[in-house]
């Protein structure tokens, strides 16, 4: 005679199948989750890529780590400058006070170069130098304390919760912020014209006591015709290591890319050629299975 179950019993057996079916769905996606790491190997400690209109998360990588960013500081010292309205065409004599905020770091400026405020701005944009970053940020109405108080009201205003600034030209490894955070603020520089293209710029001139000064984009990938960048900042200090921020306009979507202390000096292009490659991979395997 067959037994019958003891109600417990039945509760029990449910309870057991639910967790057998969890643990399956769950095993499928931890296997899904290497799967998708597997398929992109970035030396990159931090990287982020969403999608720029929609802000969906493409690829992820310790995104919220707060570290150093050395010169995507940048981006925040234009913002500011434009934010406020200052004279560009305003001549700036480079001083002894921007030497010594930038201290060891090397340049091809010499203290008493007269420049305009946009030639600052297009020299620390385009070829990331921290002069023409120190001396925008001593020139601010108010100085270079009202500057750095200026430059952090402006994060939190964009939502940067894991940033914070000290100084204009991110030789401070205590300018700080995450991958997810570096987004938001390549985000809100995009809407600057003159940020869009004096950061992707290919190379410029300025003239130091009566001599040219040519100079060249940081970022190699603006002069790709396999590129399409909308924005660009790199950026360099041994506590960040090697760090690049793009807009990109990458298998049909427009998308925000940030990395974050790479070790080598050419694998943070190395990582953004692995994820445009990936990207087209994934992009040609879409197409393929709609058609």
């Amino acid at each position: 005679m067959q037994r019958k179950l003891h109600p417990l019993e039945g509760i029990v057996a449910v309870f057991a199948l639910f967790f057998a079916l969890a643990l399956t769905v769950g095993f499928a996606q931890a296997e899904g989750r290497v799967q998708h790491v597997k398929s992109v190997l970035l030396r990159s400690s931090s990287a982020l890529v969403i999608d720029a209109d929609t802000g969906d998360i493409v690829i992820s990588k310790n995104s919220e780590a707060v570290v150093p960013i050395a010169s995507i500081t940048k981006l925040m010292t234009a913002i500011v400058i434009l934010d406020r309205g200052v004279d560009l065409e305003q001549r700036v004599v480079l001083s002894r006070d921007d030497v010594k905020t930038v201290k060891r770091s090397r340049s091809r400026l010499r203290t008493g170069t007269v420049l305009t405020r946009d030639e600052l701005m297009m020299l620390a944009l385009m070829a990331s130098e921290n002069l023409a970053a120190a001396a925008l940020g001593r020139t601010y109405p108010g100085g270079m304390e009202a500057f750095v108080v200026a430059m952090n009201e402006k994060a939190a205003e964009l939502d940067m919760r894991d940033s914070r600034f000290v100084e204009p030209t991110g030789l401070s490894p205590h300018n700080v912020s995450s991958a997810r955070d570096l987004a938001k603020l390549v985000r809100a520089a995009h809407d600057y014209p003159l940020i869009r293209e004096y950061s992707t710029r290919e190379h410029g001139t300025v003239r130091s006591f009566g001599r040219p000064l040519a100079y060249r984009n940081t970022n190699g990938l603006v002069r790709s015709s396999y590129w399409e960048i909308g924005l660009s900042k790199t950026g360099y200090i041994s506590q960040a290591g090697r760090c690049l921020v793009m807009r990109v306009r990458l298998s049909s979507k427009d998308l925000i890319v940030v990395l974050l202390d790479s070790w080598g000096k050419q694998s943070r292009i190395g990582d953004a050629n692995r994820i445009r490659q990936w990207l087209e991979k994934q992009h040609v395997a879409t197409a393929g299975r709609s058609s």
